[in-house]
C-alpha cells in the first residue's frame, strides 16, 4: 500500500498549478477589497441524509506506519508543526511564495490554518475558487519539496464556512441548540464541510462543545447550551454532518471538537480565566458532550485555553492522555488552540520558558500538533530535545502517526488539491432555505400579550440597530474572527444575507417604517424627538436589540445588563409613544433587560441567527411561521445567576428570568395522560414514558416534548433540581393530538462520586415533561439498583 501512497504523491506532483518565487514590489495600500470572483451556485444538488453509523479514526494502516519510520526527525518534527497563514503573505496581500518554500524546506510544516482575509490578505473575504487557489499553490509547493508531503489545511467553519464568500452562514451553535432538532446541526455540519472543502481546506475546527454555563463567557453563543444531553445530542450530530463518511467522501473534512475540558466555566466570565470544577462534576457534566462525539466518529480534538482547578490543560497528563485516550477511548489527532504551549511560559507561568513548555506536552501528553502559530519554536525546540534524549522517537512517531492516517483517511495523498465542482454549489439556494429553516425553529418566543402575530396591513415602526444589519445577526465567526469592521459594515456580503427589515418588506410588501434609535453600542440615543413623534402614529413599535460583533477575550464584559441607552430607547418610547412595543434580542449570550420584560408587550429571542436570519424573523413576526424554539440556557434575571443552571443542586432557588426550556409559540398546546410503561425501574430494563399532547390553536405547530427526572433524594450526594434525559420534535397539524413516547434508562440516572466512580443510587425519581411550559405532568418511578455496583471507574 505504501507504493499506492508514494504513486500517489508523485501524480499530484504533476499538476499544473502555477507557482513563482519572484519577490515582490511593495505596492500595495494594505486596503483589503472585494474579491471579484463572482458567485454563480447551482440552485440545487444531491447529498446523503444523515448517517446511521459512524466513521472515525481507528488503527493506523501498516503503509502508513512505513512512511513514518521512513521520515528524519525534522520531517516528523515539521508534521507535528501548524502555522497561519499570514506568514505566507507579502506586502501586496498576494501568497508568499518564497515564504512558503523556507516554511516547507526548512521546517518540513505539514499543516497550515486561517483565512488569508484574517492575516493581511488583499481580498477581504475570498471566493472558494480564490481561496482554492490559494491553498492549491501551497499544496503544490509542499508535494515537490521538503517531505513531498501533502499538508492539511484547517479553519474556523464554526457555522457554515463562514470565512468563504458566498457560503451561507448558519445560526450560532446556541440558536442551532435552540431548535432542539439535531437535524439542523447535522445540516450545518454538512454545507459547511462541502463549501470548506471547495476552498481546499479539510479539516473545520468544530463543533464547540463547551457547556455555556457562565453567560457571561463571550463564546457562549458557539455552543450548544448549558445542558450536557442536549451539547450531546447536538454535538453528535454536527460531527455527522461534518464528517459523514469522510475516509471515501471527498466532500467532507476532519471535525474537530472543541474545547477539552471545561472552558464553559469561566469564574468570573472573562475568557481563559481559571475554572473552579470538582473533577467527579467535570465527568458528570462536561465530558458528556465529548464523549458522544468520540462516539460518533470525531477525527480530531483541540485541547482547551488555561488551567481547571489550576492545572494546565496543555500540559495536562490527566486531561489529555488518562482522561481523553485511555477512558474515553479518543483514537484521533489532537492539537492544540493557538499558541498554547508557548503560552505555559508566557501567561500561565506553568512552565519556566518555551523549552520546558515543549517537554511537558510532548512527555506528559498525547498533542499530536502544535498550533504555534507564527514561528518555528516548536519545530526547534522538539527536535532538539529528541536530540538530546530528552523525548524519545517513539513518542514523535506516535503523533506523526495520527497525523498522516489523518491525512489518509482525508484522501489527501490521492487527491490533495481542491476539487473546483464543489465551488459551483456554494451558496445555493437550497444551503440558504436549510439556513432559514434552521432560524425558523430556532427563535423563541419569550412573552407575548396577544400582541403578536403583527398584521401586515398594521402601521409598524421598527426601530433599533439590530433590525437593519447583515453582521449583527452574525456576530464573530463571521466573515471575519470579529465579524465586519465598522468600515466594512453590510457591503462586505455583497448581498449574500438579508436583514429584518428586508425580510418584513418581502413578508408584507410594503417598505417598512425604519429608525436607528439608538447605535449598537448602547451610548447614543439618535434622533429621539422624531422617533417618538414617529412612534405616536404607529399601531406597533418593533424594537431590535441587541450586541455588537465579538469573539473571544474581545467579547469580555462586566455585566450582563444590555447597554443603557438600549434600554432606554424601549422606556422613552414606553412612556412617551404608550404604544405596544415588541423587543426583538439580536445577541450572543443572554443580556439581562433590567425592566424590559415588565415593559414589553413581546419579547423574541434571535440569538445570533446568520446572515440569512432577516426573512424568518419577519416570518415570525407576521405570523407566516409558528415559534418553536426553546431555551437552551436559564436565561439570567440577576447577574448573581450567571452561572444558574436546570441541573444545579435542587435545593438551591431556581427563579431565572426564564427557564431552560422556555418557549412559547401562537398556538396553546396541551399535555395529558402521563404514563411509564412500569413503575420499577432496573439497569438493563428500560422503561417508556408516554404523554398526549394537544395543539388547541389555530396554527401548524412544532413542538418540543422534553422528558427530565429530578431524584427524590440521592444519599449523600444533593440531586439535581433537574436533568434532561430525552427529547423530540412533533408537528402538530391545528386541533391535532399525538401520542409521543421516549425511552429513560436506569443507566441514565447514574452518577460520578467524589471517588470517581459511576454508579446509580436507588430512590423515588419523578419523570416530569416540559415542567417549564407546562404543569403538573410527573410521574414516579422506583428506581432500583445496588449502590455499590460500580458501572464504570477513573
Amino acid at each position: 500500500m505504501i507504493d499506492s501512497i508514494v504513486t500517489g504523491l508523485e501524480d499530484a506532483s504533476s499538476s499544473n498549478v502555477a507557482a513563482s518565487s519572484v519577490a515582490p514590489v511593495c505596492i500595495w495600500d494594505g486596503i483589503q477589497v472585494n474579491d471579484p470572483e463572482p458567485i454563480s451556485p447551482l440552485p440545487a444538488y444531491s447529498f446523503e441524509a444523515m448517517p446511521q453509523y459512524a466513521v472515525g479514526p481507528g488503527s493506523i494502516d501498516s503503509d502508513v506506519m512505513h512512511m513514518v519510520r521512513r521520515l528524519s526527525l525534522k520531517e516528523k518534527v515539521g508534521q507535528m508543526t501548524q502555522i497561519e497563514v499570514g506568514q505566507l503573505i507579502d506586502c501586496n496581500g498576494e501568497l508568499n511564495r518564497t515564504a512558503v518554500k523556507y516554511w516547507i524546506d526548512e521546517w518540513k510544516v505539514g499543516s497550515f490554518l486561517e483565512t488569508p482575509a484574517n492575516h493581511g490578505g488583499k481580498y477581504n473575504w475570498y471566493s472558494p475558487k480564490s481561496f482554492g487557489a490559494f491553498t492549491d499553490a501551497v499544496q503544490k509547493i509542499a508535494l515537490e519539496r521538503g517531505s513531498k508531503i501533502p499538508v492539511i489545511w484547517g479553519l474556523d467553519s464554526v457555522r457554515g464556512a463562514n470565512y468563504v464568500k458566498g457560503a451561507t452562514i448558519f445560526p450560532a451553535g446556541i440558536a442551532t441548540a435552540a431548535t432542539f432538532n439535531p437535524q439542523f446541526a447535522y445540516d450545518a455540519g454538512r454545507i459547511a464541510a462541502k463549501d470548506t472543502r471547495a476552498a481546499g481546506v479539510h479539516w473545520a475546527f468544530a463543533p464547540i462543545l463547551d457547556l455555556a454555563v457562565n453567560k457571561l463567557w463571550s463564546r457562549t453563543y458557539e455552543n450548544f447550551g448549558e445542558d450536557p444531553y442536549l451539547a450531546s445530542k447536538m454535538g453528535a450530530a454536527s460531527v455527522n454532518g461534518y464528517q459523514g463518511d469522510y475516509k471515501h467522501d471527498r466532500s467532507r473534512v476532519a471535525a474537530c471538537m472543541k474545547h477539552f475540558i471545561g472552558y464553559g466555566y469561566p469564574f468570573d466570565g472573562s475568557d481563559r480565566a481559571n475554572r473552579h470544577i470538582a473533577a467527579h462534576e467535570l465527568l458528570e457534566y462536561y465530558v458528556p458532550p465529548f464523549k458522544a462525539a468520540i462516539d460518533a466518529g470525531v477525527a480530531t480534538a483541540m485541547e482547551s485555553y488555561g488551567v481547571v482547578n489550576g492545572e494546565a490543560v496543555t500540559i495536562s497528563n490527566y486531561y489529555l492522555r488518562k482522561l481523553l485516550r485511555e477512558q474515553l477511548g479518543f483514537k484521533g489527532m489532537l492539537v492544540t488552540d493557538w499558541g498554547e504551549i508557548n503560552s505555559q511560559a508566557t501567561m500561565y507561568h506553568t512552565a519556566e520558558d518555551l523549552t520546558q513548555a515543549t517537554q511537558l506536552a510532548l512527555e506528559r501528553t498525547s498533542i499530536d500538533m502544535s498550533m504555534v502559530a507564527d514561528d518555528s519554536s516548536f519545530a526547534n525546540i522538539t527536535a532538539g530535545l529528541v536530540k538530546r534524549g530528552i523525548v524519545s522517537d517513539s513518542r514523535l512517531d506516535e503523533s506523526v502517526a495520527r497525523i498522516l492516517q489523518l491525512k489518509k483517511d482525508l484522501g489527501l495523498f490521492k487527491h490533495p488539491y481542491t476539487d473546483q465542482a464543489l465551488a459551483s454549489t456554494v451558496g445555493s439556494a437550497q444551503d440558504i432555505e436549510a439556513a432559514r429553516d434552521a432560524v425558523r425553529e430556532s427563535v423563541t418566543l419569550l412573552k407575548n400579550n396577544n400582541v403578536l402575530p403583527l398584521n401586515k396591513y398594521e402601521k409598524v415602526l421598527f426601530v433599533g440597530p439590530t433590525l437593519n444589519s447583515t453582521r449583527y445577526m452574525g456576530g464573530g465567526w463571521n466573515v471575519h474572527w470579529q465579524g465586519p469592521s465598522d468600515a466594512e459594515g453590510d457591503s462586505i456580503y455583497q448581498g449574500f444575507g438579508d436583514t429584518v427589515i428586508k425580510g418584513v418588506q418581502q413578508v408584507t410588501g410594503s417598505v417598512p417604517l425604519y429608525m436607528p434609535g439608538v447605535d449598537i453600542d448602547g451610548t447614543t440615543l439618535i434622533d429621539i424627538d422624531t422617533v417618538i413623534a414617529t412612534a405616536k402614529l404607529a399601531d406597533k413599535i418593533v424594537v431590535g436589540l441587541g450586541e455588537k460583533t465579538y469573539a473571544e477575550n474581545v467579547g469580555n464584559i462586566d455585566s450582563l445588563v444590555l447597554p443603557w441607552q438600549q434600554l432606554n430607547l424601549v422606556y422613552t418610547l414606553a412612556r412617551k409613544a404608550k404604544k405596544p412595543i415588541v423587543v426583538v434580542l439580536v445577541e450572543g449570550r443572554p443580556r439581562r433587560l433590567d425592566r424590559i420584560p415588565d415593559v414589553a408587550a413581546a419579547i423574541v429571542q434571535a440569538y445570533l441567527p446568520g446572515s440569512y436570519g432577516g426573512l424568518p424573523i419577519a416570518e415570525i413576526l407576521y405570523g407566516a411561521v409558528n415559534p418553536s424554539g426553546r431555551l437552551p440556557y436559564s436565561y439570567p434575571a440577576t447577574e448573581a445567576q450567571a452561572s444558574t443552571t436546570i441541573w444545579q443542586s435542587s435545593y438551591v432557588a431556581y427563579n431565572p428570568q426564564w427557564a431552560f426550556g422556555y418557549g412559547l409559540g401562537y398556538s396553546k398546546v396541551t399535555y395529558s395522560n402521563v404514563t411509564l410503561s412500569s413503575n420499577v425501574l432496573h439497569p438493563g430494563e428500560p422503561i417508556t414514558a408516554s404523554v398526549s399532547v394537544t395543539n388547541n390553536g389555530l396554527y401548524a405547530q412544532k413542538e418540543s416534548v422534553m422528558l427530565f427526572t429530578h431524584q427524590q433524594y440521592r444519599v449523600g450526594y444533593a440531586p439535581e433540581l433537574y436533568r434532561l434525559r430525552n427529547f423530540v420534535k412533533v408537528d402538530l397539524a391545528a386541533g391535532e393530538t399525538k401520542n409521543v413516547t421516549l425511552e429513560l434508562k436506569a443507566e441514565d440516572l447514574s452518577f460520578w462520586d467524589r471517588d470517581l466512580k459511576r454508579r446509580i443510587e436507588p430512590a423515588p425519581v419523578n419523570v416530569v415533561i416540559n415542567p417549564y411550559t407546562q404543569t403538573d405532568l410527573i410521574a414516579v418511578v422506583d428506581l432500583v439498583a445496588n449502590a455499590n455496583d460500580v458501572l464504570e471507574h477513573l
